[in-house]
């Protein structure tokens, strides 16, 4: 009688299972930042700072268990924050699509003179800091009346981003040609080839670029900090600040305001996860 025998395959279990311990190790280690201010946004002020550190929730033991929820939602404008945030992080990211879905196919699939040495200075500007560019830009704002309102968070957002343009030069470019060939022969305008035909093939670059732009916008607090003066028009970074001051700080609010904002990036990522994996890896119809 033949018994089949695999010595490789307790080897194969062991790497396994230390791949898995890895992983897991380092998804907690990871996440506990995110556990910590879970915790600490559920506890009494009073348990903040106590020794040694307590991952016990202690405010859901009380009458009130989202009390520290219920005032920032309630009694600190947090809704207000929480608006304004969405509608200015949602139409940047609008406008960084538009713009560089534009850009990027017009490097990658137009013949332009001299497009090679245009798209290496887009892409120089990557690497300028938004701390030498930032004086000029309050300036400019401030030349054209914009300040204490929302278009300089937004308006600069339609025009050329160097990541979002690169990211989609490499998608268009990896996009059979013969696409665009057939419907030129077919009347098709450029717009029209661009609009109809290669634009609905790069929706995970499209997402992708949304996805970044959103939650980048949604995170920023340099610029709110220098163009918004009204509380009406903070944004959730502005508001969480008002929750620290020189002299004490709310950290059980703070930290209830942080999970609040960190929600809506968790919900967008999670949906459109698949579309931004595709958009990373890598685009094109093979065959």
């Amino acid at each position: 009688m033949k018994t089949d025998i695999h010595p490789n395959r307790g080897t194969a279990r062991g790497t396994l299972f230390a791949l898995y311990a890895v992983l897991i190790a380092y998804a907690l280690i990871t996440l506990m930042p995110f556990i910590w201010m879970l915790v600490t946004s559920f506890k009494e002020a009073r348990d903040v700072f106590k020794l040694p550190p307590s991952f016990v929730p202690t405010k859901l033991f009380t009458d009130e268990p989202f009390g520290n929820y219920t005032e920032i939602w309630t009694q600190r404008d947090f809704v207000i924050f929480f608006r304004n945030s969405a509608f200015v992080s949602f139409m940047a990211a609008i406008g960084q699509v538009f713009a560089t879905s534009l850009a990027g196919y017009a490097f990658a699939r137009l013949d332009l003179p001299g497009k090679n040495w245009l798209f290496a200075l887009v892409l120089v500007t990557a690497f300028v800091p938004v701390e030498v560019t930032i004086i000029p830009e309050f300036l400019i704002m401030r030349g054209l009346g914009w300040i204490d309102t929302f278009l300089p968070l937004i308006v600069p957002s339609f025009l050329v981003g160097a990541f979002g343009t690169f990211m989609l030069r490499e998608y268009f470019g990896s996009l059979p040609k013969d696409y665009g060939d057939a419907a030129y022969v077919d009347g098709a305008t450029p717009f029209q080839i661009f609009w109809k035909v290669y634009l609905p093939l790069a929706q995970p670059a499209l997402v992708s670029i949304f996805v970044i732009a959103f939650i980048n916008n949604w995170d920023e607090l340099l610029r709110p900090l220098l163009f918004l003066n009204s509380d009406e028009l903070k944004t959730v970074p502005l508001g969480l600040m008002s929750f620290v001051s020189q002299y004490e700080a709310s950290w059980t609010l703070l930290m209830a305001g942080s999970v609040i904002s960190t929600l809506p990036l968790i919900v967008i990522y999670m949906l459109t996860q698949r579309y931004v994996l595709q958009g990373f890896v890598g685009g094109g119809v093979k065959g």
